[in-house]
């Protein structure tokens, strides 16, 4: 009897992995009639305009400063002018400013770039006080609802749509503890049907 347990268990188990692994996987870009299966990953912050940055020039106390990209995509920093700062990671606009340093200026420059200010985020549909707010990291779906006053009592609390910044259509997701929020996202919480 105890054989015969042990080997109906472990058929079960094996039509449980194999029906796992059969199962398609649902893309984060489905139709708005879907929830995505996956959790939304955020790529690495690109900056855009608005963006408050401070960059930190090693020993050159000029250079150092808080600077806002502009409307243009760039900043404008002393002695080097106007760099471009849009698209760019905080990584690459290190890169660029070493590299504008090192055109005659500076032999070996050492740049620190951190975001102080990212792009607000924007919540609509079924939240009570839908609007623009700032931008935090490691930002929740959940934590911006909560931010604009929490849910209505129409809202469908199962999936959100997000429209990010760079993109021009919403793509649906499930409204889970670790849905990511991106600076410059528009958030929309859609009403339940009955």
């Amino acid at each position: 009897m105890r054989n015969g347990l042990t080997w109906l268990f472990g058929l079960a188990l094996g039509l449980i992995l194999a029906g796992c692994a059969a199962a398609p996987a649902i893309s984060p870009g489905a139709q708005t009639g879907d929830v995505a299966a996956a959790v939304r990953i955020v790529p690495e912050y690109r900056l855009g305009p608005a963006d408050k940055v401070r960059i930190n020039v090693f020993g050159e106390e000029a250079l150092t400063g808080e600077f806002t990209v502009g409307n243009s995509g760039k900043v404008s920093l002393p002695l080097i002018g106007e760099v471009q700062a849009e698209g760019l990671t905080i990584a690459e606009l290190q890169e660029s400013i070493a590299e504008a340093l090192r055109q005659g200026y500076i032999n070996e420059p050492r740049v620190n770039a951190e975001v102080l200010n990212y792009r607000p985020f924007y919540i609509l549909g079924e939240v009570n006080t839908p609007g623009e707010y700032p931008y935090t990291a490691n930002l929740t779906v959940l934590n911006a609802v909560a931010t604009a006053g929490g849910f209505t009592y129409r809202a469908d609390t199962r999936r959100v749509y997000i429209r990010r910044a760079d993109s021009g259509g919403e793509q649906v997701y499930p409204l889970t503890t670790n849905t990511q929020v991106a600076p410059g996202d528009t958030i929309r919480i859609g009403e339940r049907f009955f």
